[in-house]
């Protein structure tokens, strides 16, 4: 039970942390409601790892990053939004995971599996999370920049389209990971909630991503505490922790308007 415990915090801890950190870049650029559609296409690949027994892993992530490259390339061919474009992949990834996800199976696929993560996949998530922390931070600068003004980057000669991959491949990573914690339906949840609970407290671009990565660390740890405590899922747990310390941080930000 204590290995167990060690592996879940663990886990927990570096998907928290990374998605926190990816959500102050995806608020900034109003993108977190892309996360969510993309989320969705993590069904379909837990309803495979499902049926057929494999690991979660080599269900979930082919879908994210098939449903991410796919997302860029229609917006290059059609000039759409993203926001359109993940509404479009929103409705592939649910529709065709209700064709053949177990309903009395789907627990897993819903509100994650954090509490039952084998040493193996706790391993995965620390090699990727830290390579994909290195390839955001890398890319973070440009993608803020592009948000602010898209052609000052054409003037440094640097490929916005190449960028964007990146962006968005991190967002799959970190969508796919979430599931592990949170489940498929409330992964956007984890990127944006941290990220909007320390704006509300941050005057400095600093102390906002480490805020963030903060509140997110928190509200993982707090939620799996108290669904030991309470035995509920933890997914939910974590969410609903995360949604405190966002009310609790309004309460802050008021304080400070009126001073």
């Amino acid at each position: 039970m204590t290995t167990q415990l060690a592996l879940s915090f663990t886990s927990g801890i570096m998907i928290s942390s990374l998605a926190a950190y990816l959500g102050t870049l995806m608020l900034s650029k109003r993108m977190s409601v892309v996360a969510g559609p993309i989320a969705h296409l993590a069904f379909p690949g837990v309803a495979l790892a499902i049926v057929y027994g494999f690991n979660l892993a080599w269900g979930v992530f082919p879908f994210v990053l098939i449903g991410a490259l796919l997302i860029w390339i229609l917006e290059r061919k059609t000039k759409l939004p993203m926001e359109n474009l993940s509404a479009v992949i929103f409705a592939v990834g649910v529709g065709s995971s209700l064709l053949f996800l177990p309903i009395g199976e789907a627990e897993e696929a819903l509100v994650g599996n954090i509490m039952h993560i084998t040493p193996t996949e706790t391993a995965m998530i620390i090699i990727l999370s830290l390579i994909t922390f290195f390839l955001i931070n890398k890319i973070y600068n440009t993608i803020m920049l592009i948000n602010i003004h898209g052609d000052l980057v054409k003037v440094d000669k640097k490929n916005i389209s190449i960028y964007n991959l990146s962006y968005l491949l991190a967002i799959a990573i970190v969508v796919a990971l979430g599931v592990y914690l949170v489940g498929g339906l409330i992964t956007v949840a984890l990127i944006a909630i941290p990220a909007g609970t320390s704006r509300n407290i941050s005057k400095s671009l600093c102390r906002y991503k480490f805020a963030a990565i903060f509140f997110g660390i928190l509200g993982t740890i707090a939620g799996i505490i108290l669904s030991l405590v309470l035995h509920l899922p933890t997914g939910p747990m974590i969410i609903i922790s995360g949604a405190f310390l966002f009310l609790i941080s309004l309460i802050f930000q008021q304080r400070q308007n009126l001073g």
